[in-house]
């Protein structure tokens, strides 16, 4: 009787053991399968998240933005902004603001407006001063 009573145990330590088997086996093929499903959604995020990346800009605004680097080069003063972009017959007229002279406060700083001609790829032609003006004078135009 004694042997019958050890029977069962040998069985439940034998089934211990396999129950423990299978269990470590799915573990490491959900480990397997986690890391694949993490593939899976980090694409998944990928393609569900929104967009981060800026666009490239259009050629108008490579446009602008090289006359006024250029104008920046050319004068050496601070470009308050792009003002104005035109397209002509044989490129773009550019109308930039440009603060001439600094002062405090700086709502009576003198600005000036510049238009910058170029070419259709954007290569500087001409520029010229067009009006002066200070910054907290309303514009009578």
């Amino acid at each position: 009787m004694a042997t019958e009573a050890s029977e069962p145990s040998a069985k439940k330590a034998t089934r211990r053991s396999t129950g423990s088997a299978k269990k470590a086996g799915p573990r490491k093929s959900s480990g397997a399968a986690r890391r694949s499903s993490e593939g899976d959604t980090s694409t998944k995020r990928r393609q569900d998240a929104p967009r981060t990346e800026p666009r490239p800009p259009t050629r108008a605004s490579k446009i602008a933005a090289e006359a006024k680097k250029e104008l920046v080069e050319l004068t050496g003063r601070d470009v308050e902004g792009v003002t104005g972009l035109e397209r002509t017959e044989d490129g773009w007229m550019v109308r930039v603001e440009v603060v001439e002279l600094r002062r405090i406060p700086d709502t009576t700083d003198v600005l000036a407006l510049y238009e910058v001609q170029t070419d259709a790829h954007g290569g500087l032609e001409s520029y010229k001063r067009v009006r002066r003006y200070v910054r907290g004078v309303p514009d009578h135009d």
